[in-house]
């Protein structure tokens, strides 16, 4: 089913059914989410006049949904059941890091105020408000004193920069700025 063509809204219904009927994860095709997407990408793409624009919108739509409630059901399945996440797809378990790693998180600094390490708990809120983070901002903003001492800006809208996590969500806040992602395409 690598081939977005092959897939299609009754065959996501059938797969999303057989995913609720189940207790374990169920294995499915390692593609279906990049599948998926490719499909409402050339559906998006696509220009329709009258009945057929409404179709389209219709079906991507019923797509969004049944693939909404496919991942959030198979996460939910890999959380509480804690059960074999072997059958999970890559970008599912890609989302299930994060939260090992807000776990383990937790875990280090529990330890660090438990065991008296207060250097260790300085070092670690320093490093996450000197954390530089990606924006693009959505307005004018002169420049500001970053919490790592450096002097950024001024900024118009439109513009992008990597600025201290604690002075990109200070903008966040204000509507100044939103976060952006650097992914590769």
């Amino acid at each position: 089913m690598s081939e977005q063509n092959q897939i299609n809204v009754n065959y996501l219904h059938s797969i999303v059914l057989q995913e609720y009927e189940n207790i374990s994860i169920q294995k499915i095709d390692l593609t279906l989410y990049n599948s998926v997407s490719k499909l409402i990408g050339n559906l998006k793409s696509q220009e329709y006049d009258g009945h057929e624009a409404k179709i389209k919108t219709a079906l991507v739509g019923m797509l969004t949904e049944l693939t909404s409630s496919l991942l959030k059901t198979r996460l939910e399945k890999a959380i509480l059941n804690n059960t074999d996440h072997s059958a999970l797809l890559d970008e599912e378990k890609y989302i299930l890091n994060s939260q090992e790693e807000m776990i383990e998180r937790k875990e280090v600094i529990l330890s660090g105020i438990l065991n008296g390490k207060a250097k260790l708990l300085e070092s670690i809120v320093q490093n996450n408000k000197t954390k530089l983070i990606a924006v693009r901002f959505l307005e004018e903003v002169e420049e500001i004193s970053g919490a790592d001492a450096k002097k950024y800006g001024p900024f118009k809208p439109e513009d992008i920069a990597t600025l201290p996590y604690e002075n990109a969500q200070n903008l966040i806040s204000k509507n100044s700025a939103v976060k952006i992602h650097w992914e590769n395409q």
